[in-house]
């Protein structure tokens, strides 16, 4: 616990046998409450691993995607009574010893939402210097930059994995509304700035490593549309010309509340 709230680490998997004990071992339990691994039906031995760990999994019985495995830790952190929940990816890819910082800037009151950007680091903790391909920082910027002109905000970067949430900002985003894919991410961060959600920011190394998860060159064109798409509906529905679901925040597709909507998971 920090301050009095209780700690999740939510761990979104796919493949990811070969790195889940050397993430696990990383994290701070002194401050983290509970660790929950939601699996989207790895073809590894990823499940076995977390099971012989200790940690709560939660099995998809078919793969749905890195949003819908997102959608899945949410709602079992939040059920098991977590007051801040952090996401950390299982492939090693970010420092998981950072935690106990994102989840104080949570604890603190100041932010609803706390990332862990690659880009404010630099030298040695640079993304470049951690093994980014200079292809997907030049986007990464650019595609920044693009969304921080539509959307008004100013972060160093949307496109982390590495994020940490209270559970009132968890509840007000209506994130069942958004993409299965990994443009989820994306669209998160563009309701909490439409919500006023205060969004802090800390600096993370990051590790490129051969057993680190990456989507393909296409993958990221089609994930880049993706933001482009998300930041063009955000500005017609602060224009008021267009309502987009994923901001229908008096709409019903919010992980509390949800009741009678399909769970698609398996618990194993």
């Amino acid at each position: 616990m920090i301050q009095g709230k209780k700690v999740i680490v939510v761990l979104p998997a796919y493949n990811a046998g070969k790195t889940l004990e050397r993430t696990v071992a990383a994290i701070p339990r002194e401050v983290v409450d509970d660790i929950v691994l939601v699996d989207d039906a790895s073809r590894d031995e990823t499940v076995a691993v977390a099971r012989s760990l200790g940690l709560g999994v939660v099995v998809h019985p078919r793969n749905r995607g890195y949003g819908a495995n997102q959608k899945t830790c949410y709602r079992a952190a939040l059920e098991r009574g977590a007051d801040i929940v952090v996401m950390l990816h299982p492939d090693y890819q970010y420092d998981p010893r950072l935690i106990t910082a994102m989840a104080g800037m949570v604890a603190s009151g100041v932010y609803g939402v706390v990332l862990g950007s690659r880009v404010l680091g630099s030298g040695s903790t640079g993304a470049l210097a951690g093994g980014m391909p200079w292809w997907k920082y030049v986007a990464n910027r650019a595609l920044t930059a693009f969304q921080n002109l539509l959307t008004g905000a100013k972060l160093s970067e949307y496109h982390t994995g590495y994020r940490a949430y209270s559970a009132a900002a968890l509840r007000g985003i209506p994130l069942l509304a958004n993409s299965d894919d990994f443009v989820f991410d994306n669209q998160l961060l563009v309701q909490a700035v439409a919500a006023g959600i205060a969004i802090g920011e800390i600096s993370c190394p990051t590790r490129y490593e051969p057993e680190s998860s990456s989507i393909s060159f296409a993958r990221s064109v089609r994930y880049g549309l993706g933001v482009v798409g998300t930041t063009l509906a955000f500005r017609a529905w602060r224009w008021g010309l267009a309502k987009p679901r994923f901001l229908a925040f008096s709409g019903g597709d919010f992980v509390a509340g949800a009741a009678g909507a399909e769970d698609p998971v398996a618990r194993q």
